[in-house]
């Protein structure tokens, strides 16, 4: 069951550019804010990064949970125990539980979408 407000949320927001290797290599430099000299331009752009960070997260959150869910599906002959997703994402035993939870949640919502 999709949630309402979530679906608002997930809204689109200005995309992210990737930045040219020379612009990574210089600590001042962020996505090219640091030559923006007009305050609410600067603002307007810095709040759009901002959303769409929000957004790359929560998304690649999701997909962390799914692929969680589907390591630890009992019904694969090579699935891992929570330990092992633990200890392969970096998260603690219970995290990975809980994160494995949401996986199932998400891919049981996705199977009444179809």
């Amino acid at each position: 069951m999709a949630e309402p407000e979530r679906t608002e949320r997930r809204l689109r927001p200005a995309p992210l550019l990737f930045e040219p290797s020379e612009a990574v290599a210089d600590p001042e430099h962020f996505f090219d804010l640091e030559s923006i000299e007009d305050p609410r331009e600067l603002l307007a752009r810095a709040t759009e990064l901002t959303l769409a960070f929000r957004a790359a997260q929560e998304r690649a959150v999701e997909f962390q949970a799914l692929a969680a869910a589907q390591l630890a599906d009992p019904r694969r002959f090579d699935r891992l125990t929570p330990g092992a997703i633990a200890e392969q994402a970096e998260w603690t035993e219970d995290y990975a539980l809980k994160m494995i939870e949401f996986g199932v949640t998400l891919q049981r919502g996705r199977a009444d979408l179809t």
